[in-house]
C-alpha cells in the first residue's frame, strides 16, 4: 500500500513542488509552521523511520535536503533554516525544513499557518527558482 507522501512524490496527489530528482520530491508541507516549510521524502523508500533507510538512501536524502534548505534560505526571509525528523503522523520517511527566525519558530504544537493557494503556489515557485540556480 501506498503512502499519501509516495502518492504526492508519484503525481497521484497534487503538490506545492520545490525540487526533485529520480529519488527524492520536496514539497511545501500543506499545515506550514512557517512560510517555506518544506518536507523532503524519499521516492523509493516507505519505510517510516529515518535510520532505517540504507547508507545511500540516507545520505542522498541529507545532500538533497542540504541543497533544498539552501534554496529555502535564499527564497525566504529567516535566520536558518531548522531540520526536524519526527515521522510520526506519515508512516513515511521525511524531513521538515522550516525558515527559522527564533527556536520558537521549530515547536510543532504552535498553531500552523493558514495560506492561499496563491501563496502556496508563490513560495513553492520562489524555493524552486532558488534551487535550480543551485
Amino acid at each position: 500500500m501506498s503512502t499519501i507522501f509516495t502518492k504526492i512524490a508519484k503525481g497521484e496527489i497534487p503538490s506545492y513542488k520545490v525540487a526533485e530528482n529520480s529519488d527524492f520530491y520536496a514539497f511545501l508541507d500543506i499545515n506550514p509552521l512557517a512560510e517555506g516549510h518544506t518536507l523532503v521524502i524519499p521516492r523509493n523508500v516507505e519505510d517510516d523511520y529515518i535510520f532505517h533507510l540504507d547508507d545511500d538512501t540516507y545520505l542522498g536524502l541529507c545532500a538533497f535536503a542540504k541543497k533544498v534548505a539552501s534554496a529555502i534560505g535564499k527564497a525566504v526571509p529567516c535566520k536558518r533554516v531548522g531540520v526536524a525528523v519526527l515521522g510520526m503522523e506519515v508512516p513515511h520517511t521525511h524531513i521538515h525544513l522550516v525558515p527559522l527566525n527564533s527556536e520558537s519558530d521549530l515547536d510543532f504544537r504552535k498553531d500552523k499557518l493558514k495560506l492561499s493557494p496563491e501563496d502556496f503556489t508563490r513560495i513553492a515557485s520562489s524555493i524552486a527558482a532558488e534551487y535550480e540556480k543551485l
